[in-house]
C-alpha cells in the first residue's frame, strides 16, 4: 500500500462500514414491525420490508439504502481529487458492505439500491437509464427481481455510452461496473432459480408470506 495516503485507506474502510449499515432492519423497528429477518423472505431490502412494513417504510429504507453508496463515491472523490479509480473502488466496499455486513455475519441485501447511490455519483444519466429499465421490466412483468437483475444487466453498456459521449469511460470504471453487475445478480441467484421455475412472487406491498 506504499506511496497510497491513508485518508484514501481510510475511505475505503468508511465505505465498506457505510455500506453495511442494516438500514432494512433499522426502519421496520423505527415502524414497531418484527425484525425483517424472520418476516416475509427475511431479506432486509426495500422490498421486502415493503411488504412487511407497507410502503412508507419500503421507500424510506430505498433511500437510505440508496444514500449509502452515494455518499461512499462523494466522500471518495473529495479526498481524492475526484479520482475516477477511488471513487470507483469504494463504490464497490460500500456495495460489498450492504451485501455482506460484518454485524450481520456477512449475510446482507442484495445491492440494488446501494448500487444505485453509487452510479448515481458515478454517472447519473447511466443511473438514471438503469432505473427506467428497472420500471419498465417491473411494471410490464410484475416481478422486482427481474426489474433489478435486467437493470444490472444493463449497467454495463450504459456507463460505457452514457459516461461523457462520445468518451469511453476510464477501465477502473468498465471493470468495476462489471463486477457490481456480478455481485448483484449472484446475489439473486435464489430469484433466478425460482423464475425458472415459475414461482417466483409478483411484488404486492402488505404480503409477507412468501418468498422473495
Amino acid at each position: 500500500m506504499s506511496g497510497i495516503p491513508i485518508s484514501l485507506i481510510g475511505i475505503v474502510a468508511a465505505a465498506y462500514l457505510l455500506g453495511s449499515i442494516p438500514w432494512g432492519i433499522l426502519v421496520t423497528r423505527i415502524f414497531g414491525r418484527a425484525d425483517i429477518r424472520q418476516a416475509g423472505s427475511g431479506n432486509i431490502g426495500a422490498t421486502n420490508v415493503a411488504r412487511v412494513a407497507g410502503p412508507a417504510a419500503g421507500i424510506l429504507t430505498l433511500l437510505l439504502d440508496t444514500a449509502k453508496g452515494f455518499t461512499a463515491v462523494w466522500l471518495a472523490a473529495h479526498y481524492s481529487n475526484d479520482s475516477a479509480t477511488w471513487m470507483m473502488i469504494a463504490g464497490l466496499a460500500a456495495l460489498t458492505g450492504h451485501c455482506f455486513p460484518v454485524w450481520l455475519k456477512f449475510k446482507g441485501g442484495k445491492g440494488v439500491a446501494a448500487a444505485l447511490g453509487v452510479f448515481l455519483a458515478l454517472c447519473v444519466p447511466a443511473a438514471l437509464a438503469a432505473l427506467a429499465v428497472f420500471a419498465l421490466v417491473t411494471v410490464y412483468w410484475k416481478y422486482v427481481s427481474l426489474g433489478s437483475i435486467a437493470a444490472a444487466a444493463a449497467m454495463p453498456l450504459l456507463i460505457y455510452f452514457l459516461w461523457a459521449p462520445p468518451h469511453a469511460p476510464p477501465t477502473i470504471i468498465i471493470f468495476g461496473t462489471m463486477a457490481a453487475t456480478l455481485l448483484i445478480i449472484y446475489k439473486h441467484d435464489a430469484n433466478i432459480q425460482r423464475l425458472v421455475e415459475g414461482v417466483e412472487p409478483k411484488f404486492s406491498a402488505g404480503k409477507s408470506d412468501k418468498p422473495e
